[in-house]
């Protein structure tokens, strides 16, 4: 990944300027929104999806209103859909080798698609950014439970 480009978006990211606002401000508007109407927003972070892929995918199936069949989890079609959407296999999808968001200043697709592990930015950002990072997101998510590792 181009430095420029790491160091550029990270600027924006920190001053809040991203394409349709504040990360922190989505993260907690749909935080609250999922606590006041669970039946509507479903809140799920990207760890938790990475920590169990299996319960999250049948709590996304139920949340969507098709629940899994006994039939269908005996058969092992949980596992096909998460091996299926896998980072592996979506990484590897042609239009994420070589496609390119519209009106984006991201460059290609691809730039999307490092590890797929839980806090492999701190291999992207130096020390003080990822601290930098770490203090804003404190301040900004402060008092509502929400944290990411």
């Amino acid at each position: 990944m181009d430095d420029w480009l790491v160091e550029d978006c990270f600027e924006m990211f920190c001053r809040g300027e991203e394409g349709y606002g504040p990360f922190w401000d989505h993260a907690l508007r749909y935080l609250n929104m999922s606590l006041e109407k669970p039946s509507n927003v479903l809140f799920l972070r990207y760890e938790e999806l990475k920590e169990d892929p299996v319960a999250q995918t049948k709590r996304l199936a139920e949340f969507l209103g098709f629940p899994f069949s006994m039939e269908e989890e005996k058969i092992g079609v949980v596992n096909q859909i998460v091996d299926f959407c896998s980072f592996n296999n979506l990484k590897d999808l042609e239009v994420n080798k070589t496609g390119k968001m519209p009106r984006s200043i991201i460059p290609s697709n691809k730039l999307f698609f490092r590890s797929g592990k839980v806090g492999d930015y701190v291999n992207h950002l130096s020390p003080d950014a990822v601290k930098r990072l770490s203090n804003i997101l404190k301040e900004k998510l402060s008092g509502s439970g929400l944290t990411f590792n």
